[in-house]
């Protein structure tokens, strides 16, 4: 199969709601757009993200409920499912810690590797206890309080660290979405579903975050609702 360019990726792309249930989709295709996922930038490297691969027949019909049945869902031949893990945080830094530890020292300084150690050591420890919310509320007031005086990072509340996981893995999201469309695969990113029964559903720990539902197949005519709306570039494009 050949690939798509990225911009014939990203044209081709559309939120498909309904899927040719005759048209199967390679579930080798689909891991390995998930590795590309994973490549996708994150904040601090950290890499707060799982993503749930759906292929059970059964498993996807309870899915498809927990998604109010939405056609995207419900004729999806698989479900991906990016979920942000906020709560990995010490085992992702110790993860980063031990990538810089074991870097080659023709690649990086000393100077370089011991402000990267203390970076991971020192300051990311500090702000991720934010996503305590009893400890990231006095956070949020200390930032705001020094930020009179100086430049400050301020988003260091557990609502600010919430944001900060979901953007990344949103960001993921999109490199999965863009390189199923370049096997021309399409997909459908859906925010309608019950997170409480779904995460009952994947076993989650509670502390986990259901990013987005991703329906995945082969487009049927009529699954493209309409042609492609885009407000005028004007309208948000800005250069200064």
């Amino acid at each position: 199969m050949k690939e798509k360019t990225v911009s014939k990726a990203i044209e081709h792309r559309r939120s498909v709601r309904i899927y040719d249930p005759k048209k199967a989709i390679n579930t080798a295709i689909v891991k390995q757009c998930i590795q590309q996922a994973i490549l996708a930038p994150s904040s601090s490297n950290l890499q707060l993200w799982e993503f749930y691969h759906i292929i059970n027949k059964t498993l996807l019909e309870k899915i498809s409920e927990s998604c109010f049945n939405q056609p995207a869902a419900k004729t999806a031949n698989q479900l991906v499912i990016p979920i942000v893990r906020l709560d990995l945080w010490p085992k992702r830094i110790q993860s980063n810690v031990g990538f810089i530890k074991n870097v080659v020292p023709s690649k990086i300084s000393k100077k370089s590797k011991k402000e990267a150690l203390g970076y991971y050591q020192k300051v990311l420890p500090k702000l991720y206890k934010g996503t305590n919310k009893l400890r990231g509320f006095f956070g949020k007031i200390m930032m705001q309080y020094r930020g009179i005086s100086k430049i400050t990072y301020r988003e260091v509340s557990s609502t600010d660290l919430r944001v900060i996981g979901h953007k990344s893995t949103a960001l993921a999201a999109q490199n999965f979405m863009t390189s199923m469309a370049a096997f021309d695969y399409d997909t459908c990113p859906m925010e309608g579903f019950d997170s409480v029964r779904l995460k009952n559903i994947l076993e989650l720990p509670k502390e986990a975050q259901i990013s987005m539902v991703i329906g995945c197949g082969i487009r049927k005519e009529e699954g493209v609702y309409g042609d492609r709306f885009r407000v005028p570039f004007e309208e948000v494009y800005f250069q200064k």
